[in-house]
């Protein structure tokens, strides 16, 4: 179901954190030849529902008709069914660049940053580090094609694997060449080596060397590392994920100061995707107040925030305009995750009386010049 399409009355603005629905053949059409048998797709259970395959094994978490769901609009019976297939529930400028750009037009948003919806499903399943950056380079090949004749307005965003440092540092450099503006992460890797440790050095230099952002964006997480502490609900198992996605971010980016890594890479920009962004002042107050009492002699985690750091929020967020200051006004944006059905789809009302409480010199950077700035966008 269509919701309705409202005009955003600020100029300028850019959305942080969009996705796209990819095509079902995308990994099979862009995988390399050796991969290809292994692709991922879209298959049927005996019962009609439609599953994600990984390397040939259905998905134990993207199974019983959930990937129909990926494209509701929120208003809809969300229960999954046989009927309801992935390629038949894409809203208007998920899957066609066309659409997005005249989507845009119409919601008055300048320019798009473009992230996955299917590839946020699979790497939690996945532990070979060969076929892992395979599906990356397969999915970062079509988005860049994907927003190639767009003039600038939809960016692609390279998706990168920590299962292959080394690899995916050569496969950014690739990427950018390509017209991908920065790189994302997922919050967790099956060598459970936390994303600040010297490991991953190679990646942060490359980073730096390209002059682009590195983003660390909520995917599927293991529930294993839940073990020990609590037992997945088997009811509410929206809210667990929603409790848990959040946590682990906040962990992935704690790491980068407890471990010295903004320090080390002071020219590394580093940012925090889809996880809200009001409970960023508490955090780095209390790691600032934690080193004081201690005797910690490390640099102050808010200045090293604002210095390197930048985090993207929800237009419904109500606490968040008013720690911006706080914390600084040159790390914050706004994503609206368009068309994932767990946001909603009120942004233009959400995110203008978001604005209203900002002044029109902060108001116009987290609309879009922080973005503009920190990706280096020349559109």
């Amino acid at each position: 179901m269509a919701y309705t399409i409202k005009k955003f009355p600020h100029t300028g603005t850019i959305d942080a954190d969009g996705h796209i629905l990819e095509p079902a053949d995308l990994w099979e059409n862009y995988l390399e030849k050796q991969y290809k048998a292994r692709a991922l797709r879209i298959a049927v259970d005996g019962d009609g529902y439609e599953y994600l395959e990984i390397d040939r094994q259905p998905s134990l978490r993207s199974r019983r008709g959930s990937l129909g769901l990926l494209g509701a609009m929120g208003e809809e019976d969300m229960r999954p069914s046989p009927d309801r297939r992935y390629s038949d529930n894409m809203p208007f400028g998920s899957c066609n660049p066309d659409e997005r750009l005249e989507l845009m037009t119409q919601e008055n948003l300048e320019c798009t940053l473009l992230y996955p919806t299917i590839g946020l499903l699979w790497e939690v399943e996945l532990k070979d580090p060969d076929l892992s950056l395979a599906y990356c380079r397969a999915y970062n090949r079509w988005i860049a094609d994907f927003c190639r004749d767009s003039r600038g307005k939809l960016v692609p965003i390279a998706q990168l694997t920590l299962l292959d440092v080394n690899g995916s540092a050569m496969e950014l450099e690739r990427a950018v060449k390509d017209g991908c503006k920065g790189a994302w992460i997922n919050p967790f890797n099956h060598h459970k080596v936390i994303h600040g440790d010297e490991a991953h050095d190679v990646l942060f230099e490359k980073c730096i060397e390209l002059d682009v952002p590195l983003a660390i964006h909520p995917t599927f997480t293991p529930h294993s590392a839940a073990a020990g502490i609590f037992d997945w609900p088997r009811q509410g198992r929206a809210w667990g994920e929603a409790i848990w996605l959040r946590a682990i971010v906040q962990q992935a980016l704690i790491s980068f100061f407890s471990l010295g890594t903004l320090e080390r890479f002071p020219e590394l920009r580093l940012g925090v995707l889809e996880a809200g962004s009001g409970w960023i002042g508490a955090m780095l107050d209390r790691m600032d107040a934690f080193s004081a009492s201690m005797n910690i002699p490390r640099a102050s985690a808010t200045e090293l925030f604002r210095r390197q750091c930048f985090i993207s929020g929800d237009p419904d967020e109500t606490a968040a305009p008013h720690i911006i200051d706080h914390v600084g006004a040159d790390c914050f944006m706004w994503a609206t995750d368009y068309p994932h059905p767990d946001h909603p789809h009120t942004w233009v009302d959400d995110l203008t009386a978001y604005a209203a409480k900002l002044v029109p010199e902060v108001r116009d950077k987290v609309l879009g010049g922080n973005v503009k700035r920190i990706y280096k966008l020349d559109y």
